[in-house]
């Protein structure tokens, strides 16, 4: 069947009730009034405090919200303010780790959420904005730090830290940090945006950690289309189609589908590539025949590619790949990589809808 002729939008309803059922859990499956996503499904051994992965609930929280946009719900909208309010809970009462990047995934799903969230937004937004600034220094030419008292600065924390800026009307900011990134994390022979560097105590750069991962394309742009939109200066759009042209080509398979990395961590990489592929498609006219037909041909690979059980779809870590059924130490019983699926068929939602 042709892309054009899916409903994405029924196909995104059915992968977010599918990671609701199994994943969206009371804090410790008790406290009441609370709402946070369980990391595996099935579980290993049942704990009422490990593990704890934060920034996965900050893509959940986000995957709600495109839910909501997409069909909203009296009840989602609660269960979103609770998911809000239970992550700062469980992460003891901070809205604040020592992970940059961490919180930058945060801020922006919190921003994007406004009124939503009830008061956990305006509390929790100026803390995140404020440690971002911190993480800045001039060590490595700039950049900010992935965490705090560590000596890389790297890219998962510098994108979605610049998206957020750009965002807050703080374009100045997330100018200089996506220039960084242009000038000391874009390999020039790839036009890939690598991990990150390593600092040496007198500033210089000492490493270049070469590693490419999905997620770092996808944050990349997403901070060159914000600030094509914001300051209109020309240099945005050329990165943005460069980035487009070097995923299409040096990252994606030749049938269009992105990577896996398996699961954990590395289960929410492809994911979130896709949620800047389609903002760009809708913000970007040079970018939207290719960015759409990117977020297309994924969605088509992830629905085909899924396993059908009882509570409905489980997609799999390896898009082009069959799912396997989820069990401890399967990558599809991860949260990170149900989410990863999720995401990916409401970015295909929002381009049908538009």
């Amino acid at each position: 069947m042709d892309a054009a002729d899916v409903d994405w939008r029924e196909r995104a309803g059915v992968a977010e009730r599918a990671v609701v059922r199994r994943h969206v859990r009371r804090i410790g499956g008790v406290l009441p009034s609370t709402r946070i996503g369980r990391v595996r499904w099935p579980r290993r051994t049942p704990s009422l405090f490990a593990p704890w992965h934060y920034w996965w609930q900050a893509h959940l929280l986000d995957c709600l919200i495109d839910a909501q946009l997409r069909a909203p719900q009296r009840s989602r909208a609660k269960a979103i303010a609770a998911l809000a309010r239970s992550v700062r809970l469980r992460n003891g009462g901070a809205w604040l780790n020592r992970y940059f990047d961490d919180i930058a995934w945060l801020g922006l799903a919190l921003q994007r959420a406004g009124t939503l969230v009830g008061r956990s937004g305006p509390s929790a937004l100026p803390r995140i904005l404020h440690r971002l600034h911190d993480g800045w220094t001039e060590g490595g030419g700039g950049g900010i730090w992935w965490r705090r008292d560590d000596d890389v600065k790297a890219a998962p924390a510098n994108g979605p830290a610049a998206i957020l800026l750009a965002r807050d009307g703080q374009s100045a900011f997330a100018a200089a940090i996506v220039d960084w990134m242009a000038e000391t994390l874009v390999d020039p022979d790839t036009g890939l945006v690598r991990d990150g560097v390593r600092i040496a105590p007198d500033g210089s750069i000492r490493a270049v950690e070469p590693y490419v991962y999905t997620y770092n394309q996808g944050a990349y742009l997403g901070a060159c289309v914000e600030l094509a939109a914001r300051d209109g200066h020309q240099r945005w759009t050329d990165r943005a189609l460069a980035l487009v042209d070097a995923v299409r080509h040096r990252l994606a398979g030749p049938d269009g589908v992105l990577p896996g990395s398996g699961g954990g961590d590395g289960g929410l990489f492809a994911g979130i590539t896709a949620r800047y592929l389609a903002d760009a498609a809708l913000r970007l006219p040079e970018l939207a025949d290719a960015a759409r037909e990117l977020v297309f041909v994924n969605a088509d690979a992830v629905w085909k590619g899924r396993v059908e059980l009882a509570r409905g779809p489980v997609f799999s870590a390896e898009w082009r790949d069959l799912a396997q059924e989820p069990r401890p130490g399967t990558p599809e019983a991860d949260l990170s990589v149900q989410l990863s699926g999720w995401m990916l068929l409401e970015a295909a939602a929002r381009l049908q809808e538009a």
